[in-house]
């Protein structure tokens, strides 16, 4: 998801996908994969810190209408982690609310 004046954020994202995709069709056979957990709007110091604003009008781009949660971030990574995740590999994994869809 695109945002303006951030192409470097978007590039960084980008080179991450590219990043675990290429690490899991070279190494999967070996057992080893790499996934890509992609936080959408979480509550965080940092999303605290925006403008009020800021903050609700991010509510406006959210299917679930509500902030996502670091343990909600952490349990995606648990999962990916886990054996119960083995097939999955060079996934992009949105843990968004929604606000991704179709991308």
């Amino acid at each position: 998801m695109g945002i303006g004046n951030q192409a470097n954020y978007a590039a960084a994202k980008a080179g991450l996908i590219g990043m675990a995709r290429s690490i899991s069709r070279e190494l999967s056979k070996a057992g080893v994969t790499a996934n890509v957990v992609a936080p959408g709007y979480i509550d965080t110091e940092m999303t605290r810190a925006l403008d009020e604003r800021i903050q609700a009008g991010a509510l406006d781009f959210i299917p679930a209408k509500r902030v996502g949660t670091a343990e909600e971030v952490a349990g995606a990574v648990s999962f990916l982690a886990s054996e119960d995740a083995s097939y999955i590999a060079g996934a992009v994994i949105p843990v968004d609310g929604g606000m991704g869809m179709g991308h």
